[in-house]
């Protein structure tokens, strides 16, 4: 009963916050000088309980609310999908000079060649091992036109009748369609597993950065052994979702706990 009671009040002080980004502050926690997996297990231990129900919910509605957390988790720093599972370092506060154009910056563009990629990615301290396991979160989720039209019209490395079933849903001249919307795997757009990385194989990468990872480069090994196990790909995905969950977080006094997710206090 006391377990239940205090799941209902972590979920009411805190579940809509933690319901766009679970693994950022919620609206109690202790000052901390790092990120652990026990931050709320005194001040709101009932916290993960009262935010996996609610994201159940929310991914039964609308299944790309689980790619969307992922993506969003991608950019600071589950779902019944099936995927691999581990503990969520928490305690990371928002923070108060949060930029869009710096954001952009730093997040590799659709357009990304590998070498730019493994730059982007080694800036933020991740390898090009981490880099290509975390581009399996593209298992899951849709990506538009706008992003996706110069790899299905202009490249070469493309399977020819996946291009064409692209262009169904995105017209080649810009303005016109830009929104339509494609799986990123076109083979098992809702669960999360290693068909990404055989759409690779075949060519059947929807974005160009996506087909850079197996195209006669460095990282083609390492796709090939995902497409030949898909536990060495969950293994190696965690390890980069806690390295990316590292980076530079915000604790204790530091930035804040936004009232509102979209802006500054």
């Amino acid at each position: 009963m006391a377990a239940a009671t205090s799941a209902a009040r972590c979920k009411g002080k805190g579940v809509a916050l933690l319901l766009l980004l679970v693994l950022l502050a919620g609206t109690t926690g202790t000052s901390s000088a790092q990120l652990c997996t026990s931050f709320y297990s005194h001040s709101c231990p009932g916290v993960y309980d009262a935010v996996r129900s609610v994201l159940q919910a929310a991914i039964a509605r609308e299944q790309r609310m689980g790619a969307s957390i992922l993506r969003l988790f991608f950019h600071d720093c589950f779902v019944q999908l099936g995927g691999p599972s581990w503990d969520v370092k928490v305690g990371r506060r928002d923070s108060r000079t949060a930029s869009f154009s710096g954001a952009n910056n730093n997040i590799p563009p659709p357009t990304s060649g590998l070498a730019n990629l493994t730059s982007l990615f080694a800036a933020q301290g991740l390898s090009q091992k981490d880099m290509v396991a975390l581009s399996g979160a593209h298992t899951i989720g849709l990506a538009r036109c706008t992003n996706f039209r110069a790899h299905i019209y202009n490249d070469t490395n493309i399977d020819g009748s996946f291009a064409r079933s692209r262009q169904s849903v995105c017209p080649r001249t810009s303005g016109f369609g830009d929104n339509n919307l494609a799986h990123l795997d076109c083979q098992t757009p809702t669960v999360f597993e290693n068909n990404y990385y055989k759409n690779l194989v075949c060519k059947k990468g929807l974005l160009h950065s996506d087909q850079e990872l197996f195209n006669g480069g460095s990282t083609d090994a390492q796709v090939q052994s995902y497409v030949s196990s898909k536990g060495a790909f969950f293994a190696h995905f965690v390890t980069g979702m806690i390295k990316m969950g590292d980076i530079t977080p915000l604790t204790g006094s530091n930035g804040e706990i936004r009232k509102n997710c979209r802006r500054i206090n």
